[in-house]
């Protein structure tokens, strides 16, 4: 895996530019991540990327957007105004996080 330098801190990455190494990351680096994609990260987007993070450290795999909704309790519709176009891929590249399975 390429290593690159996202805030000062060298991290790995795969072919798409995610994070491979989940301890690697910590919100500066999620601060230029979000920035690459035009994202400017609000407590809300926050309440998302930790509970992103969390969902991880527990069941090994990136959150679906519909698993945000129902565990996370964000609604679809508000994670679509949050990171537009492709939230589950958006949400998951900031919060350090895999692509989830069924992103393209």
């Amino acid at each position: 895996m390429p290593v690159i330098e996202i805030a000062g801190k060298q991290v790995h990455v795969n072919e798409e530019g995610f994070l491979t190494e989940y301890d690697e990351w910590d919100e500066d680096i999620a601060q230029v991540l979000a920035q690459q994609i035009d994202v400017s990260l609000t407590d809300e987007h926050w309440k998302v990327i930790r509970f992103l993070r969390a969902d991880f450290a527990t069941e090994g795999e990136s959150a679906t957007t519909r698993r945000v909704q129902t565990v996370g309790g964000i609604p679809v519709k508000e994670q679509f105004a949050l990171f537009p176009k492709k939230p589950a891929k958006k949400m998951a590249y900031i919060a350090g996080l895999p692509k989830p399975k069924g992103c393209v």
